[in-house]
């Protein structure tokens, strides 16, 4: 474990906030990082006003501080084969649990939910192939499908030495939880299920007929909808859509996600991705019949305006799991951009009763 691969830049070794290392050409990387570390930087000095009036007030910020253990530690592992970036935070012996994010996004995610909880749990938060920071090597040969995704993050828990831990899934990140939690069901002690889907109730036909097309007859005009999702206006919409109150979204996250699938040769790894999604639909049997069986503790927290999967994706969960909880928000797909408090909220109450 170390911080950082030999071959990663220290550019990529700042802090949260101002990390924007991409594979693209240095002024344009250099140009993305100075955005973010301006907008880092108003939000620093906008926090730091009142304790600047005088000796007092910064005593009294120091004290109110938090404990290093609830700071976010950014990371890279070799799993697979493949230098896995992840976050981290909260104290190593505590109960655990993994965060795993979806489309288009990365563990930058869950920036503002992983501190909220680090007083009394660990939360690890690791970058999927072909999402944020982590890194495969060009003569690594690694197949972009959802087969390979889940290898990769089962060899991550194995390397990380999870044994036991909490599910926490977004989208993307549900089949390869669930994927996880058939290689090894002895390990989940609950699942979080944030607008992460298992049923086909779940998925809405507006959104998914193109896919279907797309699935049928995978000519290179049916993957141009889809390339349309990669743009920066596709990835915005996708985070607005559904969403009461707009300035809640940070625009660092879906500008970082567009950026990220701008990287030479991505946005084609994502058209292909999404033709493999198919596979993880065929699979929803098996997963019904591990929520049956194993009765995990789950809770489904859900943006009921998400354009992609329904509300009645979260309620099915009921019909397999009998203690399922289901709680819809206001809100839409990226439901933890402008509901985190009430999501923190849920989450803590669920991993305390654990």
């Amino acid at each position: 474990m170390r911080d950082a691969p030999d071959h990663m830049p220290v550019s990529a070794k700042v802090q949260e906030t101002a990390m924007i290392h991409f594979s693209c050409s240095p002024d344009s990387q250099a140009i993305a990082e100075r955005q973010i570390s301006i907008n880092a930087t108003r939000r620093a000095v906008l926090a730091g006003s009142v304790a600047a009036v005088g000796v007092g007030a910064t005593a009294s910020a120091q004290a109110s501080a938090p404990h290093p253990s609830m700071a976010i530690k950014h990371k890279w592992v070799r799993a697979d084969g493949v230098d896995v970036f992840y976050r981290e935070a909260g104290p190593a012996e505590a109960p655990t649990m993994l965060l795993l994010h979806g489309f288009a996004n990365s563990s930058f995610y869950f920036r503002h939910l992983m501190p909220t909880l680090a007083d009394r749990f660990r939360l690890i938060a690791p970058d999927l192939p072909s999402f944020g920071f982590t890194q495969i090597a060009a003569d690594r040969n690694y197949r972009y499908d959802f087969e390979s995704l889940s290898r990769t993050i089962t060899a991550f828990v194995d390397v990380m030495e999870l044994k036991r831990y909490v599910l926490y899934v977004f989208d993307y990140g549900a089949p390869i939880g669930w994927d996880l939690a058939l290689t090894y069901p002895d390990r989940v002690a609950g699942i979080i299920s944030q607008n992460g889907n298992a049923y086909t109730e779940g998925l809405r036909k507006e959104a998914w007929d193109p896919l279907r097309a797309y699935w049928a007859s995978p000519s290179p005009d049916k993957r141009e909808p889809i390339r349309a999702r990669m743009s920066l206006d596709g990835v915005k919409a996708a985070y607005f859509h559904g969403v009461a109150d707009p300035s809640r979204i940070e625009p660092e996250a879906y500008t970082l996600d567009a950026a990220i699938l701008a990287r030479p040769g991505n946005a084609e790894l994502q058209i292909d991705l999404k033709l493999d999604y198919k596979r993880n639909i065929e699979r929803y049997p098996l997963y019904q019949d591990f929520f049956r069986r194993q009765q995990p503790r789950l809770l489904a927290v859900w943006g009921k305006h998400d354009p992609f999967f329904a509300p009645a994706g979260a309620d099915a969960f009921r019909r397999d799991i009998s203690t399922a909880r289901v709680v819809l928000l206001d809100t839409g797909h990226f439901a933890l951009e402008t509901e985190r408090e009430a999501i923190g909220e849920e989450v803590r109450r669920f991993l305390m009763d654990a």
